[in-house]
């Protein structure tokens, strides 16, 4: 049975993906733990510091499914220590005297911290692989509505023409620098962890040295410049990377759910069938999806504070942030992984209305076309006396539900230097897309940041 979201029956499917949560489940993280300690003995028999036999006895019982789970939990709470009871389960396994060599020089954060960065590792392949692919779906968005046009909306209310496209590439853009920050995190973050119990590695001698760059090349990780044991900065990085994408993903979700009002109707999201809007109300065609990006946004967002609360420790061991990185690091992987995918089932199936776009552009009656009349005049009278011409023009239209084109007609100053056809002209929305398409062209030439090869070598 479940007690959170996360893993809930009911709803862990709107809170992540399996894919996700299986990285994080108990059994691959202990797994995780003895590939650290099979590394370790690995690399110490190598260096003559344990027997070979010793070492491979220990390699060879370094696998989860051997281990009871029960007996480790009932060891934690004797001890109220995360690792010694996995070691005592493994040396259980492990015939004659070959268990004494388990865990040698090593110190319990060691081992948990270069496990979970080696969960990491896939979880980064998981999140990247997936931002690639949301990438491109917007990009495909993007390319396909480039001359949509439809209205530009400042502080909720109508501004000027722009196309759909140019949206959608404004978040191709915020899309692809999340993409690039989880890049230059990774390789910061990718580093393993062996240092002892204080940091020093005194338990080696001068063997230290090359048992701990040799276990870094034996588990993949890259080589740490000194001990992170109290230096959290980069899990804090991570998931504040993973908040970011959170909010610009619940940002293009709200914008859905805004562009999906029924007043509006200018897309909307995929409405399958047998899908129920409403308990009481038949007729409901919510968002859900892009309703549940806003969720799993604040949720993600959350965690950044305790994260960058971890990055204060005292001295050289502090347990008290290390136990809170057991909770939101695998919660801050899984919401964003959950989001990223709902992100690309939203604009994947996204429909979109350019009539209703149209529509929507007129229903002000020429109002959102009001700076291109401004600045058509402004060439005759100057900038500020076409603004206050077109400003006293403008709120008559809006105050008498009229036309902005029937009003400017009746309007001297307009009409002894502009006909009507050229009124017509700079009122027509199509005329003042200014850069936007070429824009969307920038974007899209740059093409996708993440490729096939970058991801398996994550």
């Amino acid at each position: 049975m479940s007690s959170t979201a996360l893993d809930s029956a009911f709803f862990k499917d709107i809170f992540g993906t399996d894919e996700m949560r299986h990285i994080f489940q108990e059994q691959n993280q202990l797994q995780k733990w003895l590939d650290v300690e099979a590394a370790l003995a690995r690399v110490e028999a190598r260096l003559g510091i344990i027997p070979q036999e010793a070492a491979d006895i220990i390699v060879h019982h370094c696998r989860a499914e051997e281990m009871s789970i029960e007996a480790i939990k009932k060891g934690m709470d004797v001890t109220r220590h995360p690792i010694v009871p996995v070691i005592r389960e493994l040396q259980r396994h492990c015939p004659g005297d070959a268990g004494e060599y388990i865990h040698y020089g090593a110190t319990t954060q060691d081992i948990m911290d270069s496990g979970v960065v080696l969960q990491l590792k896939e979880a980064f392949q998981v999140l990247l692989r997936d931002m690639g692919k949301l990438e491109e779906v917007l990009m495909a968005l993007a390319e396909r509505h480039r001359d949509t046009v439809m209205a530009g909306r400042t502080h909720g209310q109508q501004a000027l023409p722009v196309t759909f496209g140019y949206k959608v590439a404004v978040w191709v853009a915020e899309v692809r620098r999340h993409i690039e920050r989880l890049q230059q995190c990774r390789t910061r973050l990718l580093v393993g962890q062996f240092s002892g119990g204080a940091g020093s590695l005194a338990s080696l001698g001068d063997r230290a040295w090359e048992v701990h760059h040799l276990l870094m090349e034996e588990l993949g990780l890259g080589v740490p410049d000194i001990t992170w044991h109290t230096s959290r900065d980069n899990i804090a990085e991570l998931v504040a990377i993973l908040g970011m994408i959170a909010g610009s993903l619940a940002k293009m979700g709200h914008e859905v759910v805004l562009l999906q009002k029924t007043e509006v109707a200018e897309v909307e999201e995929l409405f399958g069938p047998g899908q129920v809007g409403s308990s009481t109300m038949p007729q409901k065609r919510n968002p859900a999806r892009s309703e549940q990006l806003v969720a799993l946004a604040r949720v993600a967002r959350g965690l950044v504070g305790i994260a960058m609360e971890g990055i204060q420790n005292e001295h050289e061991r502090d347990s008290g942030s290390l136990h809170a990185e057991w909770h939101f690091i695998p919660e801050a992987c899984i919401t964003s992984a959950g989001a990223i995918n709902i992100s690309i089932e939203v604009m994947t199936n996204l429909r979109v209305r350019p009539e209703n776009m149209i529509r929507n552009l007129y229903v002000s009656q020429g109002l959102v076309m009001s700076e291109a009349v401004m600045l058509g005049l402004a060439r005759v009278m100057g900038r500020m006396s076409a603004h206050d011409v077109v400003y006293h023009a403008a709120m008559k239209a809006f105050e008498e539900g009229r036309s902005l084109k029937e009003v400017l007609l009746e309007t001297q100053e307009v009409t002894e230097h502009m006909s009507e056809s050229e009124i017509d002209r700079l009122l027509d929305p199509t005329n003042y897309l200014g850069i936007a398409p070429r824009f969307v062209d920038k974007v899209l030439e740059a093409g996708p940041r993440v490729r096939e090869k970058e991801t398996k070598d994550a």
